[in-house]
């Protein structure tokens, strides 16, 4: 029988979990929830949920610096972000931190519920082995069964968004990918409004994965259509 999928909850207001739990069950979730930073990184750690809600506003530690503890493991649940914070700066902020998704108080439930399932899909199928591949790129290296990426030999921790966003980029060599197809097949929608969203995990995968990120060798930027990844030293005929 196949295990429902883990919801953890983070959030210090008790209404709030309440509304949350009782929608995210009745879709048949199991559902966790924790009122402190904490208590919910000792949960992640003993009970592995499949996906993080988190508030920014907890009592104890800043739901940043719990967004920060969890990248730092090496198991990343995808992590949605529910604030009241709706400043452009601080949603890249906290993408800069390994969020995975943000979503602005008030919300609507059906939205939350999309991004939800858009983001245990793109889990789910990450992370079967059935049909897996192993990409060899340069230096990059990607070994989708055991769901590693490497360069130069050396391994690089991904974020969910960031794994998922550069397996589109592998499947799709050479080829011209719009921005719009990118935000569908990321978030399931083509909303202008996440477009920033969409530059945010480019420039961490350039980052990440670049050996010189201000000079792209892989991720290039068509102006005003989208990118393209390819190997540029390997097209150069020189």
């Amino acid at each position: 029988m196949t295990r429902k999928a883990r919801i953890l909850i983070v959030e210090d207001e008790q209404d709030i979990i309440r509304l949350l739990q009782k929608r995210l069950v009745a879709q048949k979730y199991e559902v966790l929830t924790a009122q402190e930073g904490a208590t919910a990184l000792q949960i992640v750690e003993e009970q592995q949920p499949d996906l993080v809600l988190l508030d920014l506003g907890l009592p104890d530690i800043s739901g940043m610096e719990v967004c920060k503890r969890l990248r730092a493991r090496s198991q990343l649940p995808p992590i949605i972000v529910v604030s009241v914070r709706s400043k452009e700066r601080e949603k890249v902020k906290v993408l800069d931190l390994g969020a995975d998704d943000y979503i602005a108080k008030p919300f609507g439930l059906d939205e939350l519920l999309a991004r939800i399932r858009v983001a245990l899909r793109h889990t789910a199928h990450s992370s079967v082995s059935a049909g897996a591949t192993t990409y060899q790129v340069g230096p990059l290296s990607v070994d989708t069964a055991a769901h590693r990426v490497l360069l130069n030999d050396q391994e690089i921790k991904l974020t969910p968004t960031e794994y998922n966003l550069l397996l589109i980029f592998l499947r799709n060599q050479d080829k011209v990918l719009t921005q719009q197809m990118l935000l569908q097949q990321i978030w399931g929608n083509e909303e202008a409004r996440q477009a920033n969203y969409l530059h945010v995990y480019i420039a961490h995968l350039r980052r990440k994965l670049e050996p010189d990120p201000g000079h792209p060798r892989f991720f290039q930027t068509l102006s005003g259509i989208g990118y393209r990844f390819s190997d540029l030293l390997e097209a150069d005929p020189l």
